[in-house]
């Protein structure tokens, strides 16, 4: 008598879009190289990204801001409006791009910085395409919140959002598990702080984005700063 041996789980499928051949090539190496991850594709620019999209269908998609023809901004408004299930993980150098908080704003999942090492960048890979949003409890609350304020100033996305309409549709409990989503805690450290179970914040956390209207986690941090629910180096 034989027996089927158990199937092994799908890698992870990843497309790389930057104009620099050579961080396209490092970034492909390094992602090889874990066996759950597979690179199926690269682009060079915005339109060539969307393109790959629509043909590989990628699960997880590491977008550079600045490229020719369409940049990675437009790229990931356009990518995430066509296709619900893609994740854009936003390839940033921090100190450089302020367009990262209108690519959050766009629908990216997260960012991750050029400088990543290869296990950060398998790390931050798995983390989109389960479904959560790459949100680090120090960078990257200094990230939003810094261009939080850049994006009221410069008035992208429009006026914010009433804190008595979409807020008001919250509970109280909700309105605490965002402000920890918005400081970057994890499911598990929101958790640990409400004294609750994790599939609990889960529910919560599902509920807050159905109420919001909003798509991931990033996007409700994001939305928190914009309503003054959480505010910068708060």
């Amino acid at each position: 008598m034989t027996t089927d041996a158990p199937s092994l789980p799908s890698p992870i499928r990843v497309l790389i879009a930057d104009d620099q051949v050579m961080v396209r090539e490092g970034f492909s190496v390094l992602l090889n190289a874990q066996p759950d991850i597979e690179v199926v594709g690269e682009a060079v620019d915005g339109r060539q990204a969307i393109a790959q999209v629509a043909a590989l269908r990628p699960d997880v998609v590491l977008m550079d801001i600045r490229m020719p023809e369409l940049n990675g901004l437009e790229a990931t408004r356009e990518i995430v409006a066509a296709d619900a299930d893609a994740k854009v993980l936003v390839l940033t150098t921090f100190d450089l791009d302020e367009y990262v908080y209108q690519a959050l704003r766009a629908g990216a999942s997260g960012f991750l910085l050029k400088d990543a090492s290869a296990r950060q960048l398998g790390d931050a890979v798995r983390v989109v395409a389960a479904g959560e949003a790459l949100l680090a409890p120090t960078v990257t609350k200094r990230l939003i919140s810094t261009f939080s304020r850049i994006g009221e100033a410069a008035g992208f996305g429009g006026p914010l959002p009433s804190p008595q309409g979409r807020l008001a549709e919250l509970t109280e409990r909700e309105n605490e598990v965002l402000v920890l989503v918005a400081q970057g805690c994890s499911n598990a450290e929101i958790a640990e702080r409400l004294i609750v179970a994790e599939s609990t914040v889960k529910t919560h956390v599902s509920r807050i984005l159905v109420k919001l209207g909003l798509r991931d986690r990033t996007q409700a941090a994001v939305f928190a700063y914009e309503v003054r629910l959480v505010t910068p180096g708060g």
